[in-house]
Parts: C-alpha cells; sequence; structure tokens
C-alpha cells in the first residue's frame, strides 16, 4: 500500500492505531526502509498492509497493544540471515536485518499524519520528519528533498516521506472504464471519471469519483490537468478522443494511454507528435484479452510510471539517522530485540 494510503487509513480508523515503520534493514527484505503497515488493537480488521511475508506481523501485532497503552513508541530488530532461520523457524529467505519502529497514532504525530494528508490531496509531497528533544518525540513537516536544520538541541530521527495523491484521469466512462477505476482507486490514485455523456457518469458506477463532462477542451480547463496528473484516453470515439489527445500534448501529463489498436493509433496521431510520456496501445504488452484482462495491463503501467517517477523524485527522502535511543547493541542470533521506551511521549 502506497504512502498516503496508509496515512489515509490511520486517520480514518476509530480506537486505537499503531504505526509501524520499517527505518532500518542490512541485507536482503520484503520492504525497503520506509514500508508501513497500521496494527489496530481494539478493532477485529487487526491490521492493514503489510511488512513482510507474513513472518514479522503476528510479533508486531502483540506489541502493538502495549505500545497504544503505554503511549511510548518501540524499535524492534529482528535478524532474519539464513544462519538463524532454524531458530525462527519460518523458512523464508528474507536474508537480513530487519528494524521496525512502532508509534501510536495520537497527538503530536496524528495532527502531523492530518496535514500531510491535506497536502496530498492538494497535490503536495511531505517529508514526516522526526526530532527528539529531551525524553521527547516531536514531528514536524517538510519539503521533500530539502536539508533543513532542526530546533536546536533536537536529534534527528528517520525521516518518512509521504507522498502526493497521483490523479488519474478517465477520459470516457464506457463499461471498460469500470474495472481501471475500481483497480486505480485500490493502488491510491485519486480518480476523475470525464465524458460528452454525462447519463454515464454516474456514483453508482463510480463512487468517490471526481465526474465531469463536457468537450475536450472543457474539460482539460474544468477538471486542471497538468503534469502531474495521469491521463486514460478511452473514448472510443475518433474525433472525440483526437481532440482530447490534442489538449493535453501541450500541457505534459505525467503519463497518457490510449486505448485502441494499432491501426487506431495511427490515425488518432496522424500529423501528431507522440512524446515519451504517451503510451499507445495503452498497458503493458500481457496478452490481455477483454475489459477486466486490459485494465490489469493499464494498472500495472501505472504502477511502473509511478515508480520510476517516486524513485527519481525521492533517492533521499528516506533518511536513517541511527538509533532512537542513541545506539542498537548487538543482540544472539535469531533474537527480536525491543528497545521499549526509546521514544517516550
Amino acid at each position: 500500500m502506497e504512502t498516503f494510503g496508509i496515512v489515509d487509513r490511520a486517520l480514518r480508523c476509530e480506537g486505537a492505531v499503531v504505526l509501524a515503520t520499517v527505518i532500518g534493514v542490512k541485507g536482503h527484505a520484503y520492504r525497503k526502509p520506509g514500508a508501513a503497515m497500521l496494527f489496530l488493537p481494539e478493532s477485529a480488521e487487526g491490521r492493514i498492509g503489510s511488512i513482510s511475508p507474513g513472518c514479522l506481523e503476528s510479533d508486531l501485532q502483540a506489541r502493538a497493544a502495549a505500545v497504544w497503552a503505554s503511549g511510548e513508541c518501540e524499535i524492534v530488530r529482528y535478524d532474519m540471515r539464513p544462519e538463524t532461520d532454524a531458530m525462527w523457524g519460518e523458512a523464508i529467505g528474507c536474508g537480513g536485518v530487519i528494524e521496525v519502529l512502532l508509534e501510536a497514532v495520537s497527538g503530536e504525530l496524528r495532527r502531523a499524519l492530518a496535514e500531510a494528508r491535506s497536502r496530498a490531496w492538494r497535490g503536495v509531497a511531505s517529508k514526516l520528519v522526526r526530532e527528539r528533544r529531551g525524553r521527547g518525540i516531536h514531528y514536524r513537516l517538510a519539503e521533500p528533498g530539502r536539508a533543513e536544520p532542526g530546533a536546536s538541541g533536537a536529534a534527528p530521527l528517520f525521516e518518512w516521506r509521504i507522498a502526493r495523491q497521483d490523479r488519474l484521469v478517465l477520459f470516457g466512462a464506457g463499461t471498460d472504464a469500470d474495472p481501471v477505476y475500481r483497480l486505480a482507486a485500490g493502488l491510491g490514485f485519486r480518480v476523475a471519471v470525464a465524458d460528452w455523456r454525462q447519463s454515464l457518469l454516474t456514483t453508482e458506477r463510480f463512487p468517490d469519483a471526481e465526474l465531469a463532462s463536457g468537450g475536450a477542451s472543457e474539460l482539460v480547463r474544468a477538471l486542471g490537468i497538468g503534469e502531474g496528473d495521469y491521463v486514460v484516453v478511452c473514448g472510443h470515439q475518433l474525433q472525440r478522443d483526437r481532440a482530447m489527445i490534442e489538449a493535453l500534448l501541450p500541457l505534459r501529463p505525467a503519463y497518457v494511454g490510449v486505448m485502441g489498436s494499432a491501426r487506431r493509433i495511427r490515425h488518432l496521431f496522424d500529423g501528431l507528435p507522440m512524446p515519451d510520456f504517451v503510451k499507445a496501445p495503452v498497458g503493458l504488452p500481457i496478452g490481455a484479452e477483454g475489459p477486466e484482462e486490459i485494465a490489469v495491463s493499464i494498472a500495472a503501467e501505472l504502477i511502473a510510471v509511478r515508480r520510476g517517477r517516486r524513485t527519481r523524485e525521492a533517492r533521499e527522502s528516506h533518511a536513517d539517522y541511527g538509533s532512537l535511543s542513541g545506539g542498537r547493541p548487538e543482540q544472539p542470533d535469531g533474537a527480536a530485540q525491543a528497545v521499549p521506551g526509546a521514544c517516550p511521549r
């Protein structure tokens, strides 16, 4: 799950919520630093997301209840290297050392996450900065990629990049738009559906989507499509799709995917440039047939493009500044070392 999805779910949940973040990895691991999930000690749902193939979550869930009850965060260090696998008895082959920070989502942290979510809705990424001042942990938001001095006497801790919520615009509300909408929404995209046929734009088909009706130029203006947006052109009407492509090209969105056969694509782009951000035909070449499979190929391409952009934007967005408690002593192979009280609130 994307960081925005984790933040959004944390703030929507009622009752106890504990955030688990991977803050350090040595060797191979299932997830990288910055990966996060939620534990819900008072809910039957139990947990949201994952940071391992399933080998760490049960132990972390047991610890999460104590973290919520005490209000103190906890760091847990798991040694999953092959020589210790017999001790764990999981045979998962992760082959690394993983450090996880558990924090109760309350007080200052909750307020910081709420502001980060608000920024993400506006298309702005944030960096959650943790600072230790005396015996307390303080949270603030900063701009990703920018080094900023901390408060006087504050020790920097692990930073967490909270990505903006990317928007996908579907131009064309035919039946093949439904599975694309469902998959994109599940991937954390904010989805807008646009069509010249207003009767197709219903909340029953596209719950939570932004709906807009009109011609190509009108829709581009009304939706404010820009460089950060992803667009799939799937109107299946040659002249209207061509008009939308012509309106989009000068705006240089992050991604423009166009549905259609190779022959249709040639007609649509006759006399028009096809920049790198245009993918036509849309979707990864997986031999997809039918709306559901084509939607999967489109979703896969959206992930690939988004990951590529995020990698370029956030090469230095996760920073590990060492132990929250001032040092990580070695422990016997295979042990899970906890540092309770490392970050009292």
